[in-house]
């Protein structure tokens, strides 16, 4: 469901990475790597928010050059500092991921965000929010629609104990049927997640 080939990222004459090669289908993978080794770049590069300096990614089939829009549309991204506009309130941010998805929020939505505890939240805007509770109402937004992908980055960040097995629940019963592949220090969290752990080493030269 999750593919990269030949995937390139420089900043000046500074390379970040280089033809980077990975597959995976239904599960969760967990990329865990030295600080400042480009974790983010390359998960924003996934998520079709930075554009790579060569190379494809292909989300459920589609490829990101060249059907964005089918790609992005089996795809959701959760970003570190999940900051939407900041005056959307979380119920609006919730309505419009599903209306952009074809769908609803329904009742499974609204019980994970029970459980998340955000129903004092929801009505408020991001910029009222804390970060923990703007990273919850994303990572509940995973669950509108049909996605094919999840991407998140340093999704545990700012979640108490009770939010993080919440979470692993979650990423359980997607990737029972869905890619996951997120970053994360958390080797606890990533071994609760059954997540198989990667490094840059493991995609190929760099």
């Amino acid at each position: 469901m999750l593919r990269f080939e030949n995937l390139c990222k420089r900043y000046n004459e500074r390379v970040i990475f280089e033809n980077l090669h990975f597959a995976t289908a239904t599960g969760c993978v967990a990329l865990d790597d030295e600080s400042g080794s480009g974790k983010s770049t390359l998960l924003g590069i996934l998520a079709g928010e930075i554009e790579a300096d060569a190379g494809d990614v292909w989300i459920g089939g589609h490829s990101l050059r060249s059907a964005p829009h089918d790609a992005k549309f089996a795809l959701m991204f959760v970003p570190e500092d999940c900051m939407t506009y900041p005056e959307q309130t979380g119920r609006e941010f919730l309505k419009r991921i599903a209306a952009q998805r074809n769908t609803a929020v329904d009742d499974s939505t609204l019980e994970l965000a029970q459980r998340f505890g955000l129903e004092p939240h929801l009505d408020k805007r991001f910029e009222q929010m804390s970060f923990g509770t703007r990273k919850k109402i994303f990572l509940t937004a995973a669950t509108l629609g049909r996605i094919d992908v999840l991407i998140a980055d340093e999704p545990v960040g700012g979640l108490d104990a009770s939010a993080r097995a919440v979470l692993v629940d979650l990423f359980r019963t997607l990737s029972e049927t869905r890619t996951v592949f997120f970053s994360s220090y958390d080797a606890g969290f990533t071994h609760a997640c059954g997540a198989r752990t990667v490094r840059f080493a493991d995609f190929g030269k760099r």
